[in-house]
């Protein structure tokens, strides 16, 4: 297990202030089909909130900071940022995925294909709260922010987010049949560290998360190098 340290509040740091300058910026844009920064700001703010995502996940695994309270603020705040997500309950659901990953009483897994995997998904953790806190926030918002900046920049990358989420974190690792050998059920995507960071944060790196959860995102690579080197157990 990596040693804790307070270098994950500056990454979460940046991944903050980054999803505020993009919100803000993309809120205000002039919102034209023909404008191509309508997709920029739409594939930026999908990345970023993936980033919050990854950000409260890491808090869930101690190793945002070694400070417990400001460790769980820091995991508190990103999952509400990200469709009022509740930290608490989040936290709960992805420890029993640890514990008793690819079997019927982790959440984060289903026995079907793709889509109704993806929508058992959803249902774990979507809540009737974070639908409310939505639509009235939506509400408010639109007296003074345009609708389609809102739906397409503010909700939509969120809704996205929890695909790029669960395909290549949670399908893409967790599909199929694993051997006796493998524990943790997991694969792991290709030594790409460029298409690693830009799928999931390196969380297409499963295996290693799996074997060891608290090593944050941002050290990911360097285990998978090493695991690579020495072999998978299938």
């Amino acid at each position: 297990m990596a040693k804790r340290s307070n270098k994950g509040i500056y990454y979460a740091l940046v991944i903050h202030i980054l999803w505020w300058g993009c919100l803000l910026w993309a809120l205000q844009l002039d919102f034209n089909l023909a404008n191509p920064w309508i997709y920029v700001a739409f594939l930026l703010q999908t990345h970023l909130y993936t980033g919050l995502f990854i950000t409260a996940h890491d808090a869930m695994h101690g190793t945002v900071s070694k400070n417990r309270k400001l460790n769980k603020a820091v995991g508190a705040i990103s999952a509400l940022l990200f469709s009022f997500n509740f930290y608490n309950r989040l936290n709960k659901k992805h420890h029993e995925h640890h514990r008793f990953v690819a079997t019927d009483k982790d959440p984060d897994y289903h026995h079907g294909s793709f889509w109704p995997w993806y929508f058992s998904f959803l249902k774990q953790y979507i809540s009737i709260w974070q639908i409310l806190l939505m639509a009235i926030s939506y509400n408010l918002l639109k007296l003074f922010i345009p609708w389609k900046n809102l739906v397409f920049l503010w909700m939509a990358p969120a809704v996205l987010s929890t695909f790029q989420l669960f395909y290549f974190g949670t399908y893409q690792p967790h599909k199929g049949e694993h051997s006796a050998a493998n524990e943790q059920k997991s694969t792991s995507q290709s030594l790409n560290h460029w298409k690693a960071f830009f799928t999931c944060y390196f969380f297409g790196y499963h295996y290693e998360h799996h074997i060891s959860p608290g090593t944050p995102w941002w050290k990911l690579p360097k285990l998978k190098e090493k695991i690579a080197g020495e072999g998978y157990p299938g």
